[in-house]
């Protein structure tokens, strides 16, 4: 995907970063999802055919760490506690292992959606 996003903007202007950044990580930490060990494409829901596919196309021992990450994550909202400060989940760690799967699944997805819809004309 090419072209000017704003994601890409406020990325390249120091203005916009700079002030949008405290509101991003304020954001983060009012989802919670870090202090009970998860990383953000843990929260995904699996809903779609597309993160289904991306989920099962893990590494195995990416899907076991997902996986064990989820029931720690459960059994932490069933003691209604949350991750001590050694434990919880620290922003250097929070990276997208699946959003990359997500978009090139996203592109095969959208590439054979395209290739059904091929219309042939006769004279």
């Amino acid at each position: 995907m090419s072209g000017i996003t704003l994601v890409n903007q406020v990325k390249a202007s120091k203005f916009l970063s700079g002030m949008l950044q405290p509101v991003a990580n304020a954001f983060v930490n009012a989802a919670g999802y870090r202090k009970l060990g998860l990383r953000y494409d843990d929260v995904l829901r699996e809903e779609t055919d597309i993160i289904r596919e991306a989920v099962n196309r893990l590494p195995e021992n990416e899907g076991y760490e997902r996986m064990y990450r989820m029931k720690v994550a459960f059994q932490y909202s069933l003691s209604h506690t949350v991750a001590n400060k050694d434990t919880t989940l620290k922003p250097e760690d929070d990276v997208r292992y699946l959003t990359p799967l997500i978009n090139e699944v996203a592109a095969e997805f959208k590439e054979k959606e395209d290739f059904n819809n091929i219309k042939s004309y006769t004279k």
